[in-house]
């Protein structure tokens, strides 16, 4: 039988306080849990809450360096893929963030230079994948962020806010882990959810697969005066993808999203320049379809790279998430990837649980790493094919590519398939991204 944790002799809290009161007891013995899940975002919460709540049995830990409720102040979106939404219903969240989402109903997509006139449409999207399902949403992250950690909560996940995991030793039975308060915790099953630049990735010495693309995603609100009607647009430009993503209403009025790619010292130049002028900038691209536009709050840029984890899991040792890979945004796929790792560790770890098999033995994490890195790497090379696709303004690539576009638009079983790629829709999909519970 599977060995079961024994929790510290005082309550954990679930803030920063509360966790740093207890330093004295921790100093004298140290945290036990069967999981600990290092990173704090949404895919780290999913995993945690997952694993709770299919097995109550487990002792499950969250310890994330940002302090409490940061994450919950998010102030950007997502593209929620149809499947991605099937899993916050199965984990009891979505209720709590539907008021807030925004159904994709139709998908554009354009190839031109941001000076042409008209810009033609090559291919278009219904965005539905079944009655009343669209293929996706767009979602505010703080509020999916907000509601996640509640349930993980009253699901009993413990949480040690404002506190990271500095370093960890692992051993055949279990992984010794220093915190950076340096109270010290042991699990059995280490998970590394710390983003791109995972330090536990490195410290585990999974080496990574990178390049530089030299762009920077530029990442900001707009309030128009006309109505989206729920459609999205992708337009193709020379320096790279310009996306407009339908926000839900709220009180003041009209918004959207937008994802804008750039080289890097240019989109660095955009966002540090004056208001007026990044309004300019942003209104060539934009254009005037959806009446006046200005940009709500500040703009930021975020370096974009292709980053592949040469290996998900080594013995006690599992990434998920932006640990796992880095992508780039043109498909919108990034979160949705994170969830697909949440819901296939959850349900490898619970049914090696639920066997009495080691949760950190490694013949168990390697079903894990089948399962989803292959896909990763499919999707990776996916985006940065059409990355360097269609960031270019050669004459005889755009006709090459509008064509095929073109034909696309007049298939619809291809354009089929591609919603339901798009959805994250397939039979080998884990039971929670089927709607499933564990």
């Amino acid at each position: 039988m599977a060995r079961r944790a024994r929790t510290i002799d005082a309550p954990l809290g679930t803030g920063a306080g509360d966790a740093s009161a207890e330093n004295g007891a921790a100093d004298a013995l140290p945290l036990k849990a069967d999981i600990l899940v290092a990173g704090g975002n949404y895919v780290g919460m999913a995993t945690a809450l997952g694993l709770k709540q299919a097995r109550p049995n487990l002792e499950v830990f969250v310890a994330d360096q940002a302090p409490k409720g940061a994450s919950a102040r998010d102030g950007r979106a997502s593209a929620i893929a149809a499947a991605a939404c099937r899993m916050l219903k199965s984990l009891g969240v979505w209720d709590e963030i539907a008021p807030q989402a925004q159904a994709i109903t139709e998908m554009v997509v354009t190839d031109s230079r941001r000076t042409d006139p008209i810009r033609p449409v090559f291919l278009t999207f219904d965005g539905a994948v079944g009655p009343g399902e669209p293929f996706a949403h767009m979602v505010p992250n703080g509020p999916m962020n907000g509601a996640l950690r509640a349930k993980a909560e009253e699901a009993g996940v413990r949480f040690i806010d404002g506190v990271g995991v500095d370093s960890f030793d692992t051993a055949e039975n279990g992984v010794s882990v220093r915190l950076a308060d340096g109270r010290a915790l042991e699990t059995r099953l280490l998970v590394a959810a710390d983003g791109v630049k995972s330090r536990l990735r490195d410290q585990a010495g999974i080496k990574t697969v990178r390049w530089d693309y030299g762009q920077s995603g530029i990442v900001c609100t707009v309030r128009h005066s006309r109505p989206h009607e729920g459609r999205a647009e992708e337009h193709f430009l020379p320096a790279g993808p310009f996306a407009i993503l339908p926000l839900k209403a709220d009180e003041k009025g009209h918004r959207s999203s937008i994802v804008w790619t750039e080289k890097k010292e240019d989109a660095n130049r955009l966002v540090e320049a004056d208001e007026l002028l990044f309004e300019v900038e942003l209104e060539e691209r934009f254009g005037l379809k959806l009446g006046e536009i200005r940009v709500d709050g500040k703009a930021k840029a975020w370096p974009l790279s292709l980053t592949l984890a040469r290996d998900f899991v080594k013995p006690r040792f599992a990434l998920v998430g932006d640990a796992a890979h880095g992508i780039h945004p043109i498909a919108g796929q990034g979160l949705n990837l994170g969830f697909k790792d949440a819901a296939a560790l959850a349900e490898v770890i619970v049914e090696a649980d639920r066997h009495g098999r080691d949760i950190g033995a490694l013949d168990v994490l390697e079903n894990y790493q089948r399962w989803r890195r292959w896909d990763t790497f499919q999707l990776g090379a996916s985006t940065d094919v059409l990355n360097r696709l269609f960031s270019n303004d050669f004459g005889p690539l755009r006709t090459l590519r509008d064509v095929g576009l073109g034909i696309v638009d007049r298939l619809p079983r291809v354009k089929g398939f591609f919603i339901g790629q798009a959805a994250g829709l397939s039979t080998d999909a884990p039971r929670l991204l089927r709607g499933e519970r564990i």
